[in-house]
């Protein structure tokens, strides 16, 4: 019993220690200076749970409470967009049993957290080839869609099915049908052109990348808009990011001079 008490007051510790720290980064951030887009990889579920004897499937489960934390702050803080990475065209290439718990969680995150995303104006906005979903998944991304539709808070961009590749290859593709039909001249072509035929059309690029997990890449993600996207990265996996590191992010962004290409204001 003893050791229960000591174990639950070091915890409640813990827990006043980062609501100390949180609110102390919260009075560091410059609400007018907060990015319009934030994109995030969110990796490192497998490995968390692998670290600690567990399946990677319960490590994508625990992913989820992340995903919900991370929402809702975002939402708070007045952030227009978020791009998460949550299903890749590579990411097909491993077992069906992981791909499935995938889906699932997929389904069963849509239908339990619809009506806060909707309390919260969260918009819903899939990115990526859908089609190409099993169909348990479609049908609960259009009821997402659906309910989200006339939201106008935070817009949540889940890529899945997604690559940046193919997104490019898509706009292309795009592109070219209206060169052969007649209803666009190669003159019109231009970068604006490109981004209009984008997955994320009439959205801006994104002002900061955040990458979970310790890999320092950005794997096959946002390759167009990544142009002149700030990163940060943390060793931290996913399923332990939370709002802290989020602020953590913001803060690091809001010291940073985007020059865009350009030269710095003090030269």
């Amino acid at each position: 019993m003893f050791n229960q008490i000591v174990r639950f007051w070091r915890r409640k510790d813990t827990e006043n220690c980062a609501e100390a720290e949180e609110n102390e980064l919260l009075k560091r951030i410059d609400k007018n200076k907060l990015p319009c887009h934030i994109a995030i990889i969110m990796d490192g579920n497998g490995r968390w749970a692998l670290r600690r004897g567990l399946t990677r499937s319960y490590g994508h489960r625990a992913g989820i409470e992340a995903l919900r934390d991370i929402v809702r702050i975002c939402s708070d803080l007045g952030i227009s967009f978020l791009t998460l990475y949550a299903f890749s065209t590579e990411n097909w290439k491993r077992p069906q049993e992981e791909i499935d718990t995938l889906m699932n969680l997929l389904v069963e995150y849509f239908h339990k957290e619809i009506d806060e995303l909707c309390e919260n104006g969260v918009r819903v906005h899939p990115i990526g080839r859908i089609s190409e979903l099993p169909a348990s998944a479609r049908k609960a991304i259009d009821m997402a869609v659906q309910r989200t539709r006339e939201n106008k808070g935070l817009t949540m961009n889940l890529a899945l099915n997604y690559g940046g590749r193919h997104e490019i290859v898509d706009a292309v593709r795009a592109i070219a049908s209206k060169l052969a039909n007649g209803s666009l001249r190669i003159e019109q072509i231009s970068e604006k052109l490109i981004s209009d035929h984008l997955y994320t059309a009439g959205q801006p690029d994104p002002d900061l990348l955040i990458r979970p997990s310790g890999d320092l890449r950005i794997s096959n993600f946002l390759l167009w808009q990544l142009a002149y996207t700030e990163f940060w990265f943390s060793s931290v996996m996913w399923p332990d990011f939370r709002r802290i590191h989020i602020l953590q992010a913001l803060v690091d962004y809001q010291q940073r001079e985007r020059r865009f290409g350009g030269l710095n204001k003090k030269t």
